[in-house]
């Protein structure tokens, strides 16, 4: 971890340095040094983008509040220590994702800036190559690997780690349709059990039926419901 001071406030940064072998607090924001950064059409509340790094394509984000939290502060965290900063954990948790050859992104850097009794964050991961939601897939109705998602959720699962916002845009498929799970923002790690897997899934399922609204009663929505589910049961059960 090292410590800067900037123009936003002082604060610190947790890297790779096998990836970024050098970084400071431009690294987070979007428009440093006039490099091209396209912002992320779906999700990331108006607060990702697509970056150029040392590392290669990668994508950053700046940690926002969604729901009534929002009407608060659209940014700002309540400061517990720098270990339980939103950036800090999700960080953490990649790399033991990773580590374990788990589909999630891989963590470059992250930080926070210190703001009187709360602070600020961001985090930058690796960009997925050729990426594709299920949301994006589901709007144009272009046909999803059910299966292979219910084992890509099923192999988080095993790993004990709960997606805290399990929807059909943090479900990617990459050029070579394998799936991954990004935006792990509150994911935890946990002692597996049924009543919080089976609560992610339900929570995917609300996900769904709110994107395709009508059409998830759909035979073909159905379909690719049950076989999403008998991919994620079987995923449950492998060892592999």
């Amino acid at each position: 971890m090292i410590d800067f001071h900037a123009a936003q406030g002082s604060g610190a940064i947790v890297y790779d340095p096998a990836l970024l072998p050098q970084v400071d607090a431009g690294l987070f924001d979007p428009a440093h040094g006039g490099h091209a950064a396209t912002p992320v059409a779906v999700g990331g509340r108006g607060s990702a983008w697509f970056v150029d790094t040392a590392a290669g394509a990668a994508v950053l984000r700046h940690y926002r509040r969604g729901g009534l939290a929002a009407k608060l502060s659209r940014d700002a965290y309540l400061w517990q220590g720098a270990q339980r900063t939103r950036s800090f954990r999700e960080f953490r948790l990649l790399q033991g994702l990773r580590a374990a050859g788990l589909p999630a992104p891989t963590p470059l850097a992250a930080a926070y800036w210190r703001i009187a009794a709360g602070y600020r964050a961001a985090l930058l991961v690796a960009r997925i190559p050729g990426a594709r939601s299920l949301g994006a897939l589901l709007d144009r109705r272009e046909p999803a690997p059910w299966a292979a998602i219910g084992r890509c959720i099923a192999a988080v699962h095993r790993f004990g780690v709960c997606h805290a916002d399990l929807n059909v845009d943090n479900v990617l498929m990459d050029a070579n349709d394998d799936c991954w799970l990004i935006d792990f923002d509150r994911g935890v790690r946990r002692r597996p059990a049924l009543k919080w897997q089976l609560a992610n899934i339900a929570r995917l399922r609300r996900s769904l039926r709110k994107r395709i609204g009508a059409r998830a009663d759909d035979p073909e929505a159905v379909n690719g419901w049950e076989a999403l589910l008998a991919g994620w049961n079987d995923g449950l059960r492998s060892e592999a």
